[in-house]
């Protein structure tokens, strides 16, 4: 689950199969009963109709729970990260960096710092296209080094640079769910 809309569908699922739950959150949910089998299939199907699955490895779940700790950082938080990204990454989830990495580029097919990128690009765009902040202000919001180093990191991505792109009719964004994906 990486948005509002995909916790919507699962809590919808969850009721109609009459199963309560405690939590809801992005990547994880917490059901109160024990679930048969059969409510368990059940519940796979909905969640395949409603483009979701349900992961029942250890390692499927730890990368979601990567993807999202980077979604809600990069598109959610207000407050900037004191420490480096990788041992606050390990510290939460309690795994050497080294071990998510791989994992995550074993399984993804690119790297976090990639995903990282990718994410921090379209949340840069979607500043650009507000226009309530100027490029230093993004800069800082996205915690750059510098505005050159987000300049130079978006064209990279983009192939144009801020300026560029703000002068675009057509701005061309990505919905959260797709970015960072091989598909």
């Amino acid at each position: 689950m990486v948005s509002n809309r995909c916790k919507i569908a699962v809590k919808e699922e969850l009721k109609k199969l009459n199963l309560h739950f405690m939590v809801v959150d992005l990547g994880e949910v917490e059901i109160m009963e024990n679930i048969t089998l059969e409510q368990r299939q059940q519940l796979k199907i909905a969640l395949l109709d409603s483009g979701l699955e349900l992961m029942d490895d250890k390692k499927s779940m730890l990368i979601e729970k990567i993807k999202n700790i980077i979604i809600e950082m990069v598109h959610h938080s207000t407050e900037n990260i004191k420490i480096n990204f990788s041992d606050y990454l390990s510290q939460l989830l309690n795994h050497d960096y080294t071990y998510l990495s791989n994992l995550f580029s074993e399984v993804q097919g690119t790297t976090i710092e990639q995903f990282i990128i990718s994410h921090k690009t379209e949340r840069i765009k979607e500043l650009i296209i507000y226009g309530e902040l100027n490029i230093t202000e993004i800069a800082w919001k996205m915690n750059y080094s510098s505005v050159a180093h987000l300049s130079s990191q978006f064209k990279k991505v983009t192939g144009l640079s801020p300026s560029h792109f703000k002068k675009l009719k057509d701005k061309r964004r990505s919905p959260i769910e797709e970015i960072g994906n091989l598909n």
